[in-house]
């Protein structure tokens, strides 16, 4: 098997209402890479918020006292705790300023996935979409119209419990089912495989970072070559451990 991995440039900053399967079809076509039944095109979470109207003015936050009070300490904006707390479930720990939290969504990241970079002004913070796996068939949907049946794979950045670094993985999935099982294969020595499941929906998100990054404004990335079957049923679920099999939570 052989990959292609490219970059969509060309996409302006993206506002409430944006098409964003219109304007990444057409971006892939102006930069000589047109989009091709098959491919995995990996979006960057942040362009679905905005598109979604998924962001918040600090300002126009009204801090709890809790939040007040918890932020004194650290220094930190109590508007930001404030928004963290509204979208997380549950707090899962505390790291000096930065609070390890579950996601309504049931994503446990740092301070609930908010991120003030590339907000698109001053003050502004973006939230994660309220449910990725729709924005993704959104997405799909959109393609399908112009013509292009591809999967979507919806992207953040997140870190990784005993390593430096972050990496990219997938938040929300359409067409593409995100774990590849070998449970009851046989291996060429004939051992029966007992857990192995690769989550092929980060490996694709990670591999499509390489051409998208947080300075270059190339927020879309697209995998091609990758075999696999197109498949609608397809959400994220599978890949969020239950904290009854959690170690560490």
């Amino acid at each position: 098997m052989a990959l292609q991995i490219f970059g969509v440039p060309g996409l302006p900053e993206i506002v409430p209402g944006s098409d964003l399967a219109a304007m990444i079809a057409t971006a892939a076509a102006d930069a000589c890479t047109p989009l091709a039944d098959g491919d995995v095109v990996v979006v960057t979470s942040k362009i679905v918020s905005k598109a979604e109207g998924r962001t918040v003015e600090l300002a126009d936050v009204q801090p709890s006292q809790f939040a007040i009070d918890w932020s004194l300490p650290w220094d930190k904006d109590p508007a930001v705790t404030e928004l963290v707390l509204r979208e997380s479930k549950r707090v899962v720990r505390q790291v000096g300023p930065i609070l390890i939290t579950e996601t309504h969504h049931g994503f446990v990241c740092a301070n609930s996935g908010l991120d003030q970079s590339s907000s698109g002004a001053h003050g502004r913070v973006v939230l994660l979409p309220l449910d990725p796996d729709a924005s993704a068939r959104r997405i799909r949907v959109g393609l399908q119209a112009a013509g292009i049946d591809a999967a979507v794979i919806i992207s953040d950045t997140f870190g990784r419990a005993w390593r430096e670094g972050q990496t990219d993985i997938a938040i929300g999935v359409a067409g593409i089912q995100p774990i590849l099982s070998y449970i009851g294969q046989v291996d060429p020595h004939g051992h029966e495989f007992k857990v192995q499941a690769i989550c092929t929906a980060d490996e694709l998100t990670g591999a499509a970072e390489l051409v998208k990054g947080n300075t270059s404004r190339v927020p879309v990335g697209v995998v091609r070559g990758f075999e696999f079957e197109l498949d609608d049923t397809a959400v994220i679920a599978p890949v969020l451990r239950d904290q009854s099999r959690d170690l560490f939570r």
